[in-house]
C-alpha cells in the first residue's frame, strides 16, 4: 500500500486542456506539499483510453460536425446515475487509489471524475474536498456545471457569471485564471509599444496535412518580407515536418520549426501573434502573455466560449480560412499597427500568468480548513 497523500490531482488525456491545468497545479503547489497526479483513465483502462484519445483528436480535428451533436447530448445525460461502460475501470481503480491515499483534497480536471468519487463516497464513506477545475470559458458543458463538486475553478469573470446563471451558487465559484505553467509570471510580455521588426508569428498547426503549406504561406506574405514564422508541430512532427520543411526552404531565413516544446511560456511571450486551435489550454496562454491569437481550426461547442472570450478581451478571432488569416493580420498591421497594439493594452488589463499559483493559494487553504477540522 502506498503512503496517504493530501492532494490528490486527476487529469485525462482528452485534449490537452486537462492535462496542462493538472500538470501545472502539481508544480505550483511545489515538491514540499504532499501531493500526487494521477490520469485513472489511462491506468485503469489503458488500451480503451488510448483508442478513444485518438478517436476523439481525429474526429475533432477531421469531423468536427460529429463531436457536436456528442457534445450538445450531454445535456440530457444524467452522469450522477449512469456509470459508462468504458469508464466502469478507471472508477474502479479511482476508488482503490483514493481509499489506498486518502487525500484530504481532491483537484479533478476533468468533468466526469466528480461523479465517480461521488458514487465512491456513497459507497465506501470516504470524503475529502473535491474542486473541479473547469478548462474551457463561458460556454460550459454540462457535464461540468452538474459536477457533484465542493467548488468549480474558473478562468474569467464571464465564465463566473456563466455559471451563477446555471444556478449555481455564488460562493462555489471560484475565478483564478486557467492554471497556466507557473513560468508565465516569471516572462516579460512584449510591448504594445515594440516596433515589430520583425513581426514574429506563432502557429500551431493541426494534424491536417495541406493546412501548413497553405496557412504558413498566407501568413509570411500577409504579414510582408519583414515577419517571421515559428511553426510548433508538437505531437504531429512525422506527419507534418516535411511540409514544414519545404515551407523553411520557400521563405529562407524567415522560418522556425519546432517538435515538441517545453519553451511554450517562452514562446508566448516573444513573438507577436498566436495562430491556433482554441483549445482551452492554448487560449489562456496565449492570454497570459498578452499574446493577439488568431484561430484557425474551431471545435463546435467545448471552444465556441474560448472564442467568445477572445473576441470580449479583443484579443483575437476567428479566421478558419487562409484568406481570413491573411485579411485579419493586414488589418492589425495597418496604420503602424494600430489595431494589435490596441489587443495588446487590453488583454494586459485581463493577462492572468499568476493563475496557478492562485489556484494553489486555494487549494491549500481548503487543507488547511480539513486539517484543522
Amino acid at each position: 500500500m502506498k503512503k496517504a497523500v493530501d492532494i490528490m490531482i486527476l487529469s485525462a488525456g482528452f485534449g490537452e486542456g486537462h492535462n496542462s491545468a493538472a500538470s501545472n497545479t502539481i508544480k505550483a503547489l511545489g515538491s514540499n506539499i504532499s501531493s500526487e497526479l494521477i490520469d485513472p483513465c489511462a491506468l485503469g483502462s489503458p488500451y480503451i483510453n488510448d483508442k478513444i484519445r485518438h478517436l476523439y483528436r481525429f474526429i475533432t480535428t477531421h469531423a468536427p460536425w460529429i463531436w457536436k451533436k456528442v457534445y450538445y447530448s450531454t445535456e440530457k445525460q444524467d452522469f450522477s446515475k449512469s456509470k459508462l461502460p468504458l469508464m466502469q475501470k478507471p472508477e474502479e481503480l479511482l476508488s482503490k487509489i483514493v481509499l489506498e491515499r486518502k487525500p484530504k483534497v481532491i483537484v479533478s480536471t476533468y468533468p466526469l471524475y466528480p461523479y465517480f468519487l461521488e458514487r465512491i463516497y456513497k459507497k465506501t464513506g470516504f470524503k475529502a474536498t473535491v474542486i473541479t477545475v473547469v478548462t474551457d470559458s463561458i460556454e460550459i458543458n454540462a457535464a461540468w456545471r452538474k459536477a457533484p463538486t465542493d467548488y468549480w475553478i474558473v478562468t474569467d469573470k464571464y465564465t463566473r457569471q456563466s455559471m451563477i446563471n446555471h444556478g449555481i451558487a455564488e460562493h462555489k465559484v471560484i475565478e483564478t485564471g486557467f492554471p497556466v505553467h507557473p513560468h508565465f509570471a516569471d516572462l516579460k510580455p512584449i510591448h504594445h509599444t515594440d516596433k515589430l521588426k520583425p513581426f514574429r508569428m506563432l502557429y500551431f498547426p493541426t494534424a491536417k496535412r495541406p493546412h501548413v503549406r497553405r496557412i504558413s504561406k498566407e501568413l509570411l506574405h500577409a504579414a510582408g518580407d519583414n515577419s517571421e514564422l515559428t511553426i510548433v508541430l508538437g505531437k504531429n512532427v512525422k506527419k507534418l515536418n516535411s511540409r514544414a520543411q519545404e515551407i523553411k526552404q520557400l521563405f529562407p531565413g524567415r522560418v522556425k520549426i519546432k517538435g515538441w516544446t517545453k519553451k511554450v511560456p517562452e514562446l508566448f511571450n516573444s513573438h507577436h501573434l498566436a495562430i491556433a486551435k482554441a483549445g482551452g489550454a492554448t487560449v489562456h496562454e496565449a492570454l497570459a502573455a498578452t499574446c493577439p491569437m488568431l484561430i484557425h481550426h474551431l471545435v463546435p461547442g467545448q471552444e465556441e466560449g474560448n472564442l467568445a472570450l477572445l473576441r470580449k478581451l479583443n484579443g483575437g478571432t476567428l479566421a478558419d480560412k487562409p484568406s481570413h488569416l491573411s485579411q485579419q493580420i493586414k488589418n492589425m498591421l495597418a496604420d503602424d499597427a494600430s489595431n494589435w497594439r490596441a489587443m495588446k493594452q487590453s488583454l494586459a488589463t485581463h493577462s492572468r500568468p499568476s493563475a496557478a499559483m492562485t489556484l494553489s493559494h486555494f487549494i491549500l487553504s481548503e487543507l488547511e480548513k480539513n486539517s484543522n477540522s
